[in-house]
Parts: structure tokens; sequence; C-alpha cells
């Protein structure tokens, strides 16, 4: 078959990361220049004016011309803010906000049928966009305006320029025309009026800047997140903006003084008709043609294509974390390699700041700062000495899926959890995780995708820190296998939660004791086996295994054992995944839910969960994901690519050996911190 190349004339165009996956139809992208041989087609951005030479070389050489724009749900944040596309518009015909002209989007929505289980897909991300509250982007803060009632009138400004406004067969008249028939349609309501900020401050012009000389009349001027204009308002009067249909999609009722690509089928109150749109049309149809045909999806961060309900998970869990942590945060405390990294797991709407120790007290204020400590720096010395801070206090851990490497070294995270009320491992006070776990309503898509990410880990063989091991064991058969952990003893989910059981010697004796005659393997901790940890065995304890697995993968393990016997490991979880038997003779953050069999109780844990919620809530919801790449907010399933991309590249060239400066690391912390 032969080769499509894309020509070009925008060096933009270059700069997206996931092109080849929006555009799999051609193999080859090349920019255009003197004596170039002639591409198969042409690409650029829509009608904008950076699309001009594109599309005169278009008509010259006689090629198509394909137009490409943002899709209607791009990303976290804006374009000029560092945010790449995760969706993309590809319109052979034309561009769905010309109205003057057929497009792809159009002629879809004239002749297509959409069968049940397409318009299945449309109402159910129709739901997940609403239930997420999702929008073109989601950068904006999402908060309650303080606003009476819900049957207000919101209307929707443009900046003078946009060309959604020309070509959809509007001008400035239709912005007053707009107002006034709001004003008259509702005469006992207030009109809301949401003006760009970007005209407020003199940056752009508006349509609608004086609007509120008129009483009943209030300017709406910050960033905020739609969903939150609609929480208000019983209808939506619009010239040609995307609010408008995520209006639809939120159930209110739309007005449409220009020609949007959702206007002209029967779903809005149009003032201008085009006689090429005679179909009438549902929602989800409209939907399934817009979001589901006409849209491609790519993941920015791995590059690879995915679908709408995949790039609906990752930005709503990229909001859900920005938000989450949105406001003033003072860092105390932290060692110059973690103020590198950590700042980016706060997100893109933390401000942080950092200091060497925690202040003596906070000033009242209106913002008070989030203290954010490293959790294990945080003991009893610690609560009675800030005992009047605690409270402000936030803790910070590495997360259950790091790296490609060991913490020790200096392997920066790929995950780390932020937690407002404890820590996961520390079963003596409720964490978020614990009241994530105890009152969570985990939706079915949430589900999906958590059984989803289990069977993935499983089957790519990844576990906490994806450290290499031997690939083989052989154990003797119609023999009850079990392993047994070790963990570094000084670790605190040790210290706070295994009171009874606390060394690895006396982990092995009770192994022993209670399972004479199954056949138990023994695995120490890498950070031991490194020497940068304590937790050896006592000589008598070597006498009670019957196999040391210390360098034999980890995933290899859990693959062939019975069951897995632990003080508070993260191995248990991870057998967990795998459906293994595991028993907790401590209190880790998977014990107590009904699927471990444990030697102590948790009264605060009083809800028996399927395995997939545990995942869903320690995998999806509890930790940050950060995008090394980038450094943005990024979720699960991306991260598990990036460590599948990684662990191959490392093992393969074999990277995983230690730098210089991890050796170096490892010397001076064995030499001046000891092994703790």
């Amino acid at each position: 078959m032969a080769k499509l190349i894309a020509g070009y004339t925008s060096y933009g165009i270059t700069k997206i990361n996931a092109l080849a996956s929006f555009l799999p139809e051609y193999s080859h992208f090349s920019r255009i220049r003197p004596l170039s041989p002639k591409p198969s087609a042409i690409i650029g951005w829509g009608l904008k004016p950076t699309s001009v030479r594109a599309r005169q070389y278009a008509s010259r050489h006689n090629l198509p011309y394909v137009a490409l724009e943002d899709g209607f749900l791009r990303s976290l944040g804006l374009g000029v803010d560092g945010y790449q596309p995760h969706s993309m518009v590809v319109d052979y015909t034309g561009i769905y906000y010309d109205a003057s002209r057929p497009s792809d989007l159009e002629n879809w929505l004239n002749h297509a049928t959409f069968d049940t289980e397409e318009l299945a897909q449309a109402t159910r991300c129709i739901e997940q966009l609403s239930r997420y509250r999702l929008s073109k982007y989601n950068h904006a803060p999402d908060y309650l305006l303080p606003i009476e009632g819900q049957n207000n009138v919101l209307v929707v400004d443009q900046t003078a320029g946009d060309a959604s406004i020309h070509h959809g067969g509007a001008s400035a008249d239709n912005f007053r025309q707009m107002l006034a028939s709001a004003l008259t349609n509702h005469p006992d309501t207030n009109v809301f009026i949401k003006i760009h900020p970007d005209v407020i401050a003199g940056k752009k012009k508006g349509h609608l800047v004086d609007a509120n000389e008129n009483p009943r009349c209030h300017i709406i001027s910050d960033n905020i997140n739609p969903w939150a204009l609609f929480d208000k308002v019983q209808a939506v009067y619009v010239v040609t903006s995307q609010l408008g249909f995520e209006a639809l999609m939120a159930g209110k009722q739309v007005h449409c003084f220009g020609l949007p690509f959702y206007a002209g089928w029967g779903l809005t109150h149009d003032q201008i008709s085009c006689t090429r749109r005679r179909v009438t049309r549902l929602l989800e149809e409209v939907f399934a043609a817009a979001y589901l045909r006409y849209t491609r999806y790519a993941n920015p961060y791995t590059g690879n294509a995915a679908t709408l309900e995949e790039t609906i998970a990752l930005i709503a869990d990229q909001k859900r974390q920005q938000e989450r942590l949105r406001g003033e945060w003072l860092a105390c405390g932290f060692s110059s390699w973690k103020r590198r990294f950590i700042g980016h797991f706060l997100g893109p709407a933390a401000k942080i700041a950092y200091q060497k120790e925690l202040p003596t007290t906070i000033a009242s204020g209106i913002e008070k700062p989030n203290l954010l400590v490293w959790s294990s720096r945080i003991n009893d010395e610690f609560k009675v000495r800030h005992h009047n801070l605690m409270a402000a206090i936030w803790r910070m851990e590495d997360g259950f899926i790091r790296s490609v490497g060991l913490g020790v070294d200096l392997t920066q995270p790929l995950s780390l959890v932020i937690d407002r009320q404890g820590i996961y491992y520390d079963p003596s006070q409720p964490s978020e995780l614990e009241t994530l776990l105890n009152t969570a309503d985990f939706s079915n898509d949430l589900l999906e995708r958590a059984a989803q990410l289990r069977e993935r880990l499983v089957a790519l063989k990844l576990s906490k820190y994806n450290v290499p091991g031997k690939e083989t064991i052989e154990l003797p058969a119609n023999k009850h296998t079990i392993l047994v952990p070790g963990q570094v003893e000084s670790d605190a989910s040790i210290a706070t939660g295994s009171p009874e059981i606390s060394t690895n010697s006396a982990l092995i004796k009770a192994v022993r004791d209670a399972n004479p005659d199954a056949f138990i393997i023994y695995k120490a901790h890498p950070d031991v086996i490194t020497g940068a940890r304590i937790g050896a065995l006592d000589t008598n304890a070597k006498r009670l295994y019957d196999l040391d697995a210390s360098h034999v993968d980890i995933t290899v393990l859990l693959a062939h054992v019975d069951a897995v016997h632990t003080m508070s490991s993260l191995t248990g979880f991870e057998a967990l995944l795998r459906q293994c038997q595991v028993h907790t003779y401590g209190l880790p953050f998977y014990a107590g839910w009904g699927l471990t069999l444990d030697a102590m109780h948790c009264p605060r844990r009083n809800r028996k969960l399927p395995l997939d919620a545990l995942v869903a809530g320690t995998l999806l919801l509890y930790p940050s994901y950060v995008d090394p790449g980038s450094r943005q907010l990024c979720n699960a399933e991306t991260v598990v690519s990036l460590l599948e991309q990684a662990k191959s590249q490392q093992f393969k060239s074999r990277k995983h050996m230690l730098t210089w400066k991890q050796r170096l690391y490892r010397c001076y912390r064995n030499l001046f911190i000891g092994s703790h």
C-alpha cells in the first residue's frame, strides 16, 4: 500500500505530540518547502489565518485540504500554558464552525444513522461529562456561585473577532439582539452575562461589557467552570459558543443567535436558519456525530490513540486533583531533591513556598496556607512539638505505582499521595484513603476502569518499584506454598500498624508456627538487600523458611504461590490484584475490607468491598500522578503506559544498573545517615 504523506505549512503542527495517532491514515508528515515532493494531502488549522498558505497550496496543486481543530474536550489547561490537545477534529469537507458550507459533521447529521450501541455510548459519555463537570478546557475553578435560586438566565458573550461568529452567520448586532431577547423573554428573572476575563482585563474586546448598566444584568467575569453557571440557570443564550452545547448536556433550554454546529437540528431555539440542516436530531445523535465520529482522541503523554471514555477519565482525574489541591501551600523540611518535583504533584492551581522548618504558628487570615510535610518525619515527638499545627498538616508519601527503581536511589516518583487526615499506612487514625474506601460511591465506569487497570498491571508484571529479578522459579508440587515478603523494620507502617509482630524474624516464626508443613518462601526487601535499610533475619529465622527468593522478580513469585503472609507490605495488595490469598499480621490499608484474613481488627473499617472498589480507591482516586516529561498531572492508566515504555527501554539498554550518582548517594547514606 502506498505511503500517504500529509504536508503542512504551519510550524505549530509539528508541536502536536500525538499527531500520528490523530491522523493514522498518514504515514509521514512533511513541511512544505520550495522544491519539496508533492504530498498526498495538505493539513492546516481550519480557517485560521495560519491556514491561508496551506489552503492556497492545496488549491494550486489540486490536493485535498484537511482541516484540523482542537476537539470539544481539549485538555485540562490552555494550549498557551503548555497543555497538549487530548482531542482533535479532522474534517475533509469543511470545518464545524463554518455554517456557510457543509462539513463532515453536518453531513453525518444530515444523512447518517446511529445504531443502538453508538447511542448508548453517547448517553454514557454525556452522563460522565456531566458528573465530572468537564468542558473544552478545565483549568477554571469549580465553586458554588453566590447567586440565589436556579431559575436565572445566562447570556454568553464572546471575544470580538472570534472566527466562529463570522463563520456562524452572526455579527456584533446579534449579541445586542440576544441580550434584548433574554431580557424580554424573562421579565422577572436575573440575567447573568458571562464575559471573557481577557475582556475585563482590557486584553481583548467583547460585545456586552456595558450590559450591567441595566439593573437586571449582572456581569460574571471570573474564570469559572461552566457547570457552576449551569447550576444556577434555567436558560442559556449564545451566539455560537460551545457553551451552548454543554448547556444542552446539562438539560438547559438553549437559544442560538448564530449557527453553531448544534443549531438547526431541533434541539435549540434558533434565530437564524440553515436550509441545509433539514433533519431533526436527538441530543445523543448530535453528540455521537460530534464527539464520537468527528473528534479523534489521543493521550498526549504517551502519544497513544485513546477513546473518548479514556480521555474523560484522564481529564476528570486531572481536574479532581487540581481542585482538591488548589490554594496556598507551605512545604516544610523537604530536601533539595524532593523540592524538584513535589510541586508538580500539587497541580497547576497550587502555589507552593518552601522553608526548612514548620512555622511556630499560622497567621490568621482568609488564605491560610496548607502545611505539607513528608509523612515519615511525623513521629510522636513531632506531634508533641507541633501539636497546635497538626490539624493544618497534610502528609506526603510515595504512591503505590512508584517508578522503575528504588526511592532510596533517588529515582523520581511517578505517583505520590497527599493526605489531609493522616496517611494510608498508619491505622492509629483515619486517612483519606480509609475514609474514601468507607464512604465513596464507586460508579460503574470507575469499577470498570479499576478492573481493566488491575488486569493490565498483572499482565505487564508491574509492581511498586519494578526492580528486575530472576524470572524463573521451581517449586515443589502438592505443597502449600507461602510467600513471606520482608520489610524495612524501621518502616512507619510497622511501627504504627503491626505492634505485635514487628520484625521479619518474628514474622517468619509466626508463619512457620501456624503452617508447619507449608513450603515457605522468603523475599527480602530490595532496600535491605542493598544495605540501605535494616531488616536482616536473625540466625534462627533463617532456618525456618525453605527457599530464599530475594533475587526473584516479585511478580513471578506472586504468580506461583498459594498465599502471602505479611505484616503490612504492599506485596499483600499486589497479591490481591492477582486473586492470591493474603494473611495480614498488622493493619495495612488493604486489610479490614473483607478481602484478607486478618490477625488484627480496625473498628473504623466497617464496609465489605469488592476487589475492584479497593483498587479504584487505592490506585485511581487516592494518589496524585505526574507525567515526568511535561510535569503535568496525569492518571494511573497513563503512568502504567509510561512505566511499560520506560521498563522496556531501560531493561533493553541495561540502564537499570546504578548510576555513579546513585552509588555515591548509597555510600553517603550508609556512612552518615545510617541504615534506617
